[in-house]
């Protein structure tokens, strides 16, 4: 229980299953437990979610409000929570192309397997929001060159998913073009943020050079990207499908009708309604207590006598 992160090489797991271009699904967590739950469903990769973290950490929305200290140190958290490959999100890099590299040294030290880095001005917002500007190719494609750099040095793996949200500001052709410039620069992947049809997907999977990720939001109601079966996108070759914001919606969705209904009810509680909640018996079972109880007895003789 004390090597939860595997030793195996995560980094290596993401790269293979990305180069299928089968369309892996990475859903998007906001915290250590929506990545154990993502883990426990089956999924073989998870993306933190900076638009969940905003609303998780301090219910807020994703506008550049989170502070790259705390983006950090919960990656760090959600990394030791699970065994299958991370991706961190580190929204525009802190700053310039030395800050990213700073920031890529400190993910390849706790173990990332792959990182999100986009190409909007600071302070970003979420990708299906109104109101973006990106900042110059050449200056994207250098904070890209940097992190590759400190990749080599460290000789340690890191997939690099640079993001572009050039085809809501500039057009189809120029988020190609950006993306093509971006995998020349170092990255291993290049997601088109904000895509909207299944055309331009076609056309972007055929025409950027290198691997493409596309994301679908929630999978349930689609925003800006058409919500495309996954198997037709693995037909595109389309290497990486995200859903980012499902973890945090389904949780904001379950709370509130939980404590609305408790509050309305005349008795004050929910009796019976057990399809509410997990069991605590689950619950303590998922999160580890039985191991935490045997560690107990062999290491706390005063507690386990206590006990019989």
């Amino acid at each position: 229980m004390f090597d939860r992160a595997s030793s195996l090489d995560r980094a290596a797991v993401l790269r293979a299953a990305l180069s299928r271009r089968h369309a892996l699904v990475v859903p998007g967590c906001h915290d250590a437990m929506s990545a154990r739950v993502i883990e426990a469903a089956g999924f073989e990769a998870i993306q933190i979610s900076g638009f969940g973290l905003a609303g998780s950490l301090l219910a807020l929305p994703d506008v550049g409000l989170v502070e790259m200290k705390d983006v950090l140190e919960i990656t760090g958290h959600i990394v030791r929570a699970v065994r299958i490959p991370v991706m961190a999100d580190i929204d525009t890099g802190g700053g310039n192309a030395l800050n990213a590299a700073a920031i890529t040294e400190r993910l390849l030290e706790m173990g990332a397997a792959g990182v999100n880095i986009e190409d909007q001005v600071f302070p970003k917002r979420c990708g299906h929001m109104e109101g973006k500007q990106v900042i110059p190719a050449e200056e994207m494609a250098g904070k890209v060159r940097a992190m590759a750099e400190i990749r080599r040095r460290s000789g340690r793996d890191l997939v690099i998913n640079a993001r572009t949200d050039a085809y809501s500001v500039l057009g189809l052709d120029e988020a190609i073009r950006r993306a093509n410039l971006y995998l020349e620069a170092g990255a291993d992947m290049a997601f088109l943020d904000g895509i909207g049809t299944r055309r331009d997907i076609e056309r972007a999977a055929g025409e950027i050079r290198g691997l493409v990720s596309v994301n679908l939001m929630d999978a349930v109601t689609g925003v800006r990207t058409e919500l495309i079966p996954i198997p037709e996108l693995a037909a595109m070759g389309v290497a990486r499908v995200s859903i980012p914001v499902a973890s945090i919606m389904v949780m904001h969705k379950a709370l509130t009708d939980f404590f609305s209904d408790l509050r309305q009810s005349p008795t004050g509680i929910l009796a019976g309604e057990t399809h509410r909640l997990t069991t605590f018996q689950d619950y303590t079972a998922f999160v580890g207590l039985p191991e935490y109880r045997a560690l107990e007895r062999e290491f706390l003789p005063a507690l386990a006598g206590a006990e019989r």
